[in-house]
């Protein structure tokens, strides 16, 4: 069942198998004689899968273990402090890959194909594909995978949003692919599970060459798949499926119950417990002592002094602050993100940029480009095929490149001089333009830039003749 409270450790959840199961079918077809029998198979596993990933995406949203924390000592003094870096570490990885828009650049310098992709661009910003992207990002940083689901638009107007297909990132916990367990690990069939108008529950079944409404236990729809491929695209955060929130988890669990101890030691301080020495007092004597602030007490035993004092213990802050930085500081190191440690002077820009980790947080995102790519790579197949199929472009994929912008403004004085370096050295233009990274398109800025480029060289020669005359 979905909605149910993080009482528990995620630990527990997952039995200590990390990483979202990939579920996978011993059937070389898949047609309308086993498709029931398949998805009942698949269901088994995706359901373990379902109950994890609502747990990372209800960790994510605030709800963790500390806010059901019981306290069996000093039972009012409990608090529950959620410092929620989930939120921070998965809108950090998101917005590594995904805060500015994916781009599609040609491979080629043909003036046609360039055309081509550039339309091609122009159809994603019309279908908000940077929205749906930055959906898949969270998902695959929360649940260890994502899935983006592609249509035939037949109806879309093409004067207005030219694009004849469209798109939407799915739910993963609503939706799963299931592979071949032969060499290759082709996609066989994918799974989106649907609600009907009276709340009833049926899935939704894509092959690459049929499609199947089931609805307990039988088909009750089914028809062609006329793209001639599974619509339904997963993205996994890496080939483990491993969550970026799982990795560190306990960590996150230790955060929250050292601040929470904290907060619970200044409470204790403030309310500390009165100790009574050698003297007896009755409740009304007591609460009157509250109210006035002082108390006349009697010792029970001649020649035995009477006291009465807090018991204070106070938390030492100064060590718990230590014990806690080292905890978060582990939990960074851990994702490959930066620290924020405050330059201290006489750093210059980019050795805080190397010690404070935002190098390395750069090289970990880049690792992480394949595995994206792979997938991204899948979801221009299907668009390609729409596109074709309606006679709008004939793009390949062996045309397109894709390209993950990044910040061009880093070091950009070392870019441009290693870029006119480069040209001098007798470099190729476009060869020059793509190693010093200072465009997101390389490929389109040779082309614009040709002209401009010889013009100069010619000048610079002419200029070099004058002063040899």
């Amino acid at each position: 069942m979905l909605g149910i409270k993080n009482r528990k450790s995620f630990v527990d959840v997952c039995h200590k198998e990390f990483g979202r199961k990939v579920i996978y079918t011993n059937a070389k077809k898949i047609d309308a004689s086993n498709v029931v029998q398949e998805l009942g198979k698949a269901l088994s596993k995706h359901w373990q899968n379902r109950r994890e990933i609502d747990y990372l995406d209800r960790y994510y949203r605030g709800d963790q273990p500390i806010l059901y924390r019981v306290k069996k000592v000093r039972k009012d003094i409990n608090n529950k402090t959620v410092e929620n870096h989930a939120f921070e570490i998965v809108e950090h990885k998101t917005a590594e890959m995904f805060a500015e828009p994916i781009q599609y650049v040609q491979k080629r310098a043909v003036d046609s194909v360039g055309d081509s992709v550039n339309q091609l661009n122009a159809m994603m910003d019309s279908e908000d594909k940077g929205a749906c992207d930055i959906e898949i990002g969270r998902w695959r940083s929360i649940s260890g995978t994502a899935y983006r689901f592609v249509w035939n638009d037949a109806d879309a107007n093409l004067y207005l949003d030219e694009a004849p297909f469209g798109m939407s990132c799915e739910d993963p916990r609503d939706t799963f692919v299931v592979y071949s367990s032969n060499s290759g690990h082709r996609a066989m069939f994918s799974c989106q599970i649907r609600k009907d108008e009276e709340g009833q529950t049926f899935y939704f079944i894509y092959t690459d060459r049929e499609w199947f409404e089931i609805k307990n236990g039988k088909i009750v729809d089914s028809g062609k798949n006329g793209i001639r491929m599974i619509p339904v695209i997963e993205y996994p955060n890496n080939e483990r499926r491993l969550s970026d929130l799982e990795i560190v988890i306990t960590m996150l669990d230790q955060l929250n119950k050292i601040q929470s101890d904290r907060m619970n030691g200044i409470e204790q301080f403030v309310q500390a417990l009165m100790k009574f020495v050698n003297c007896k007092i009755d409740e009304d004597t007591f609460l009157e002592m509250l109210d006035l602030g002082a108390i006349n007490v009697k010792c029970t035993q001649q020649g035995v002094k009477a006291d009465v004092e807090n018991m204070t213990s106070e938390l030492n802050q100064e060590q718990t602050q230590i014990a806690k930085d080292d905890v978060y500081d582990n939990i960074l190191t851990v994702e490959g993100m930066p620290s924020r440690e405050q330059n201290t002077g006489g750093d210059t820009g980019q050795a805080v940029y190397l010690r404070n980790g935002w190098d390395f947080a750069q090289q970990r995102a880049m690792v992480n480009e394949p595995t994206f790519k792979k997938s991204e790579r899948q979801f221009l197949r299907v668009a390609l095929s729409i596109l074709r199929i309606k006679d709008i472009a004939n793009l390949k994929l062996s045309d397109i490149e894709i390209k993950i912008t990044r910040s061009k403004t880093d070091n950009m004085l070392v870019k441009a001089q290693v870029l006119q370096i480069l040209l001098l050295c007798g470099i190729e233009l476009g060869d020059a333009i793509k190693t010093c990274d200072l465009w997101s398109d390389p490929q389109q800025i040779a082309i614009d830039s040709k002209e401009s480029y010889v013009n100069t060289n010619k000048q610079n020669v002419n200029k070099v003749k004058e002063n040899i005359v």
